[in-house]
C-alpha cells in the first residue's frame, strides 16, 4: 500500500514539474528588439534633458560666482576709495604713467591711480618720554606696551591695473586667450620718528620696526601735492614691486557692443568743469580705460571733487572653455556688471 501510494506521488509531482518547465519561456529576438527600441526613444530624451539641466545649472552657478566677484571687488575698491585724498583723472594718468608700476607694459594698463591715508595701528608712542624705551616693533608685537601706543597715517599710493598676459596660473581651463584680471600695487610712507633731527631721513630705522610700518623703497618723499604730477613714486625701485589680484574673469570682448555712450563719464560726474578755465571737461580726460576700447574695466574721475565711478564688467562663459567669449546681448546675463561711485574723505590738504 505504501508503494504504491509513493508512485502516484511521484507521478503527481512529474506532470507538475513539466507543465511548470512548458509555461516558462524567454523573450523572442523581437520582443528584445521592440523592447530595445522602446527604452532608446523614452531613455534618449530624457538623458539629452538631464544633461542640459545639469549644463544649465553649472552656467548658472558659474554666473552667480561671477556677479559676488565682482560685488565684492567694487566693495573692496570702494573702502579703498573712501580714503582717497587725490585722484588722478585719464589726463593725469596718462602724464604720470612713466613713474608707475609696468610702465610702457601695454597689456597692464593703469585704470584707477588715487593718493589715500593709511592707518597703522599701534605705531608711535604716546608719550615722549618714552620713546627711547619704546618703539614702533613694541607697540606692535608686545601687548603690554600697546596702551603706551597711538595709531597713525601715514600716505599710500594706490594703483589698480587691468592685466592682459597669458599667465597659464590664471588661465583656467587652460586655453589660447586668458582672461583678463584686475590687479592692485600699493606704495606707502613709513613710521616717522617724532625725534628725527634728519628731514633727509626722518624714519625710524629698520631695527625699531616691523615690515608693515617701513616706508616702501618706491616711495617718494619728494612727493608734493601741490605738484602731483611731480615724482610720485622713486621710478629706479619700482622693478620689485609685487602686484595683488583682485578679481579675475572679466571680458575681453572683441566686438564693437562693448562700446560707451560717447559721454558715458560727463554724463554720469554731472558735466564737471576746469576750475582755472571754467570750460566743461571732455570725456578723454574724465575716463581712463583699456587701450582697446573694450570698457570692461574703466574709472570716471573728477578730480576737483575727489569723485570716482568705477565699472567692472565680468566674463562668467570664460570659465567653461578655452577661448573668450565675445559680449552679445542676448548672453548679457553671462557678462555682469558692477558699478560703485565714491566720494574720497576730501580734497587735498583738507
Amino acid at each position: 500500500m505504501k508503494t504504491l501510494l509513493r508512485l502516484l506521488l511521484k507521478n503527481q509531482h512529474q506532470q507538475n514539474r513539466s507543465k511548470l518547465d512548458q509555461t516558462e519561456k524567454g523573450m523572442t529576438l523581437v520582443e528584445l528588439l521592440v523592447g530595445s527600441i522602446m527604452a532608446f526613444l523614452i531613455i534618449t530624451p530624457m538623458l539629452a534633458f538631464v544633461v542640459d539641466m545639469l549644463n544649465t545649472d553649472r552656467k548658472e552657478q558659474l554666473k552667480s560666482n561671477t556677479e559676488q566677484d565682482l560685488q565684492a571687488a567694487v566693495d573692496f575698491i570702494s573702502q579703498d576709495l573712501s580714503q582717497a585724498i587725490y585722484i588722478y583723472d585719464n589726463a593725469a594718468i596718462n602724464t604720470i604713467r612713466s613713474q608707475l608700476p609696468e610702465n610702457g607694459n601695454q597689456n597692464k594698463i593703469p585704470i584707477l591711480v588715487f593718493w589715500k591715508r593709511q592707518r597703522i595701528k599701534n605705531a608711535i608712542p604716546i608719550n615722549p618720554t618714552v620713546y627711547k624705551t619704546v618703539k614702533p616693533k613694541d607697540c606692535a608685537t608686545d601687548n603690554n606696551k600697546k596702551d603706551q601706543c597711538n595709531d597713525t597715517d601715514v600716505l599710500s599710493l594706490v594703483a589698480y591695473y587691468q592685466f592682459q598676459d597669458k599667465d597659464d596660473t590664471w588661465c583656467q581651463p587652460s586655453g589660447v586667450t586668458c582672461p583678463t584680471r584686475i590687479a592692485r600695487y600699493e606704495i606707502k610712507d613709513g613710521v616717522k620718528n617724532p625725534d628725527a633731527t634728519d628731514f633727509t631721513n626722518p624714519y625710524y630705522s629698520d631695527s625699531d620696526t616691523i615690515l608693515s610700518q617701513q616706508r616702501d623703497p618706491a616711495f617718494n618723499q619728494k612727493f608734493d601735492f601741490n605738484k602731483p604730477t611731480l615724482n610720485v613714486t622713486d621710478v629706479t625701485k619700482l622693478t620689485n614691486l609685487q602686484s595683488q589680484v583682485l578679481v579675475n574673469y572679466i571680458d575681453h570682448s572683441s566686438n564693437t557692443q562693448t562700446q560707451l555712450p560717447p559721454t558715458e563719464c560727463e554724463t554720469a560726474l554731472g558735466n564737471p568743469k576746469d576750475q582755472k578755465t571754467e570750460q566743461f571737461l571732455k570725456e578723454t580726460t574724465l575716463r581712463a580705460t583699456d587701450t582697446e576700447g573694450k570698457n570692461s574695466f574703466y574709472a570716471c574721475v573728477d578730480t576737483a571733487k575727489n569723485i570716482a565711478r568705477v565699472t567692472i564688467r565680468g566674463n562668467s562663459l570664460r570659465r567653461l572653455q578655452a577661448n573668450d567669449a565675445d559680449f552679445k546681448t542676448t548672453s548679457s546675463a553671462f557678462f555682469p556688471t558692477a558699478t560703485v561711485q565714491v566720494k574720497g574723505l576730501g580734497a587735498r590738504g583738507k
